[in-house]
């Protein structure tokens, strides 16, 4: 039964992680695009992937 705590456990702090990451990955893609973020919202300008 530990081990299947300890596992969830484990990856509830890796999804949690990642999605942090992915937040301050946006966030600075829209600041380097000339855009304001705003909770959570990149406002101001057209980002494209290309």
């Amino acid at each position: 039964m530990f081990r299947l705590l300890r596992t969830f456990i484990l990856v509830l702090f890796a999804f949690v992680a990642g999605m942090l990451f992915e937040r301050e990955s946006r966030q600075e893609t829209c600041e380097a695009g000339g855009g304001l973020w705003i909770e959570n919202i990149c406002v101001g300008v057209e980002l494209t992937n290309d």
